[in-house]
């Protein structure tokens, strides 16, 4: 589609974000309103400090998420479980009961940001897996080994054949989302898997490749896990997500961190989206020919998997230039986000 051809503005149904980072306290005051701007729904990951491995400490988080919201927003969090090696099956059980409780995330130990609790062996989570197989609970995946020895471009690959597919040989019928998939290997997985299972993608995994992390030098808001990878991974996320493919859903992975956690001698994981994410979708399926596969991605291929109805009302897009501020408060200090001072070509209305 050139540039001649794109509409000046696009309204779809308001959409969710299937994977965001919110934080807490006046962190989580700061960025919350960007995504209640333009989602109605986000699942929330659960990795704080202390991560919220029990429904009580997600009921006290959903609590003070809600809190923080703008006067009059009605965006809704979706809370999720921090898995660990002891996470009992009861706790499952309480966190279905809850009506609140959407899905359970797995991290494996070290694999990201505040990831130091998580599971070292999927074997020992064998009863809450089985007890959220048995109440259709999803499970969250951050795809990747950890093992030292393996390439950090390979760990998603490598996660497919040593843990994906005997957990869902294993556990066949548990809802199963490859979160922020970064490779041809994930999508095509997903795509050809049997079974429920979904992905989500980024909209910096669907724009940039591994050189822009090395534009002109080394760009550490660039940098996130899974990391970015070569262009021929980029074009299959391009692919899956324009495919019309309901298996594959937007999750920003939004993640923020202060300007000094990022630019740092052993600096953070993770870009943040949450300010301008629908404008960046846009400009992914815009350059892709297909804007009108967005809302499908965006709107209704989440619903559809966590069996939640569509959203009511709508977000509209425009075609309009505007300069993305060099940095937005972040509590008592700032963070940067993706695209920092940038000119970005579609705004939220």
């Amino acid at each position: 589609m050139s540039n001649f051809e794109l509409p000046d503005s696009l309204t779809i149904t308001r959409p969710d974000d299937w994977h965001l980072h919110l934080r807490d306290g006046a962190a989580l005051a700061s960025v919350l309103p960007h995504t209640a701007r333009q989602f109605g729904r986000a699942i929330v990951m659960p990795n704080l400090k202390p991560p919220v491995t029990t429904t009580e400490a997600a009921a006290a988080y959903r609590a003070r998420v809600k809190a923080a919201l703008p006067a009059g927003s009605d965006f809704e969090p979706l809370m999720t479980l921090y898995l660990t090696d002891n996470t009992p099956a009861d706790e499952i059980r309480r966190a279905v009961d809850s009506g609140f409780i959407h899905a359970v995330k797995l991290y494996p130990a070290g694999a990201t940001t505040n990831s130091d609790a998580g599971v070292t062996d999927l074997a020992r989570c064998a009863k809450a897996l089985e007890a959220m197989q048995d109440l259709d609970l999803p499970l969250l995946v951050h795809g990747e080994v950890t093992d030292p020895d393996v390439d950090v471009f390979d760990r998603e690959a490598v996660f497919i054949e040593r843990v994906m597919r005997p957990l869902r040989r294993d556990f066949p019928a548990l809802p199963v989302v490859f979160e922020h998939i970064t490779t041809k290997d994930a999508a095509q997985y997903v795509a050809e898997a049997d079974g429920p299972i979904g992905a989500t993608i980024t909209a910096h995994h669907l724009l940039y490749n591994r050189n822009e992390i090395f534009r002109g030098g080394i760009r550490p808001h660039y940098y996130c896990l899974p990391i970015l990878k070569r262009e021929e991974h980029r074009l299959a996320l391009v692919t899956a997500a324009t495919s019309g493919d309901e298996r594959f859903f937007l999750g920003t992975d939004s993640a923020p961190h202060a300007i000094g956690a990022k630019e740092a001698s052993c600096g953070c994981a993770g870009c943040y989206t949450a300010l301008h994410a629908m404008e960046m979708y846009a400009e992914a399926f815009a350059r892709a020919g297909a804007l009108d596969k967005l809302e499908a991605f965006a709107s209704f291929n989440g619903p559809a998997f966590y069996g939640l109805p569509r959203n009511e009302g709508t977000v509209t897009i425009k075609r309009e230039s505007w300069t993305l501020p060099a940095t937005v408060p972040f509590g008592d200090t700032a963070l940067a986000p993706l695209n920092a001072g940038e000119e970005i070509g579609w705004k939220v209305a």
